[in-house]
């Protein structure tokens, strides 16, 4: 594992449980592109420890932008500052670790789909998607995309599944339950994910009418009460 600098200046800032297992999907050795950066933390923590030996921190908006180059100055030598929406700031096959966190599920699949150079078995795929992760995992599955690995964290109070994701180019259709919960289960706190996970598609039901939809909402509940996780 790479090693932090001794002097507490050359140091990175701390990461959250998020972001520090966004990190560790981080393949060492490759460069990394941390799209929507935003203040830089997990760039500079990149650069820093030695895991990515060139990071491009990527931005939409120039004010989060030149915090980012604020927090990562020490390591000005090892990352590239870009503003631009989504990857549209990278060339195609610049980065083969692409890092997108913080966004919604939609957002990060549009993200995706405007840079077909990405659906490639050399991209790796860091996602930490802030809502709808059931829709971001039948995104993947039905593009071709494999969970190579996927952690469950606490930040802020609220749990994040953090996705580790490869092309293998061979779509599949998921079923509901593998939408919803992935390959969580037997990590710790993965009950309480599926509680709310529950408490969430129920919600969504009461607000539905009877038909085909309301059915098979009412299978996945019947799937996720009767798989009670430890």
């Amino acid at each position: 594992m790479p090693t932090l600098p001794n002097s507490p200046a050359e140091r990175p800032p701390r990461l959250d449980a998020r972001l520090a297992a966004a990190a560790a999907f981080v393949r060492a050795g490759h460069t990394a592109a941390d799209i929507g950066c935003d203040h830089g933390k997990l760039s500079a923590y990149l650069a820093a420890s030695g895991r990515c030996p060139r990071v491009l921190a990527c931005e939409l908006r120039e004010g989060p932008l030149q915090k980012a180059r604020r927090t990562c100055a020490p390591w000005a030598a090892k990352i590239e500052f870009r503003l631009g929406d989504g990857l549209a700031p990278l060339r195609p096959g610049e980065a083969d670790d692409i890092i997108i966190a913080g966004m919604g599920a939609e957002t990060i699949m549009q993200i995706l789909a405007a840079a077909p150079w990405v659906f490639a078995e050399n991209i790796n795929l860091v996602l930490v998607p802030a809502t709808k992760h059931s829709l971001l995992r039948r995104w993947l599955a039905q593009n071709g995309f494999a969970l190579a690995g996927e952690t469950l964290c606490t930040a802020a109070g609220r749990l994040y599944a953090v996705m580790d994701a490869r092309y293998t180019g061979r779509a599949w259709q998921p079923d509901a339950l593998w939408c919803v919960c992935g390959t969580l289960k037997g990590q710790p706190g993965a009950a309480q994910y599926r509680a709310g996970q529950l408490a969430k598609i129920q919600k969504y039901r009461r607000g539905l009418a009877g038909g085909p939809e309301a059915d098979a909402v009412d299978r996945l509940i019947q799937e996720l009460e009767a798989d009670r996780w430890p």
